[in-house]
């Protein structure tokens, strides 16, 4: 995520380059995961809570769903250049919460429907936004919208950097990644080969697509900003789009595209980072004790995230008063102290402390 928001930009080319791609699209899409990983946790695992407990964890998720909306139009406000993902976040939270009881395979169905499906009812969606006034009509009687000076729903569900229709994906599959017994080696490479299969079939499947409908790679490229579209499965080099969005845009994987090659390409790599990381905290117990100051991170990784934000905004990312290589490692570095620092004496960092507290009223769910 900091290298995405802060780090030198790809086009440096070499070893280097390749690395920062790699984490264009696909952080905020592990992010997205874990989030459903972490839903799950909050309503039981590996069995979903049920009466008394089930309704008060319901409404500890409704709780941070809206704690998340607010805070995430509240740092959208500060203007900075990054796309806050917190309020997409909190009402994709609210929309796949009634999915927690779910069977594993009833969820990952519905996962793949959400992936297959998705997308293309985004796709028409954002033609009918562009090609009428309804959106507008909406956001004038949208109170959120009012509120926030943004397009409220119309752009948490459909115009916005990570739109609930195609982010829903992520948090349903990180629902059921947290169902399965990932003690266990056999469930562990089975993990490891569908998120291998998955990125395969979402970037090799929008590679081979690209070049065997006609026009496809000079339709992108004509609609975008662009130096080419040679990179539109896998990269974002190939631009942002300029010009409405041509049916060709659904076979591209670039990060951030919303197509159903970019969820499952996106969904792999998530999958596979999970899997490598499980096995080492399970295999290599000296590596993860070195890994504690990232462990940490993680602990408070709302903190981490809103504090980053905001040091953006008092810093700055237009002109670089430090190499854009330098400010990365800085902001890694000062993360990963200051969550170290503070893990060892509290449990929770400042802001989860604040989310814990919030949902302390669901005690009296009864």
């Amino acid at each position: 995520m900091y290298a995405a928001h802060v780090g030198p930009d790809p086009s440096v080319g070499g070893p280097l380059g390749f690395v920062l791609e790699l984490a264009r699209g696909r952080s905020s899409a592990l992010f997205a995961l874990l989030a459903g990983f972490s839903l799950v946790l909050i309503t039981g695992r590996p069995h979903p809570r049920t009466g008394r407990a089930g309704r008060q964890a319901v409404g500890r998720i409704l709780i941070r769903s809206v704690v998340l909306v607010v805070l995430g139009f509240a740092l959208t406000a500060l203007d900075t250049d990054v796309d806050v993902i917190l309020a997409f976040y909190g009402l994709t939270f609210l929309v796949v919460l009634p999915l927690y009881r779910l069977r594993v395979r009833t969820l990952a169905a519905v996962g793949a429907a959400c992936a297959l499906v998705m997308p293309q009812l985004l796709h028409v969606v954002r033609q009918s936004i562009d090609n009428g006034d309804w959106a507008d009509t909406v956001v004038r009687w949208d109170p959120l919208a009012r509120i926030s000076d943004t397009d409220g729903l119309v752009e948490l569900l459909f115009t916005g950097e990570y739109p609930v229709l195609t982010w829903m994906p992520f948090m349903i599959v990180g629902m059921v990644v947290a169902r399965l017994d990932l003690g266990r080696v056999k469930v562990r490479a089975r993990l490891a080969l569908a998120g291998g299969g998955s990125a395969v079939l979402g970037y090799g499947g929008s590679w081979l697509a690209l070049r065997l409908v006609p026009h496809a790679h000079a339709t992108v490229a004509a609609a975008t900003d662009g130096d080419s579209a040679a990179s539109a499965w896998w990269s974002d080099t190939v631009g942002y789009l300029t010009d409405g969005t041509p049916a060709a845009w659904l076979l591209v994987a670039a990060p951030h595209s919303q197509t159903t090659f970019s969820i499952l390409g996106n969904t792999g790599v998530a999958l596979l980072v999970v899997a490598a990381c499980v096995a080492v905290t399970a295999r290599m117990p000296r590596v993860t004790r070195l890994a504690t100051p990232v462990a940490a991170v993680g602990m408070i990784s709302l903190t981490a995230y809103v504090l980053h934000i905001l040091a953006i905004y008092v810093v700055g990312m237009e002109d670089e008063t430090v190499p854009a290589l330098v400010a990365l490692l800085a902001f890694i570095a000062t993360a990963m102290l200051l969550a170290a620092a503070w893990t060892r004496r509290f449990r929770r960092g400042p802001l989860e402390y604040l989310l814990h507290a919030t949902t302390g009223v669901t005690r009296h769910i009864k």
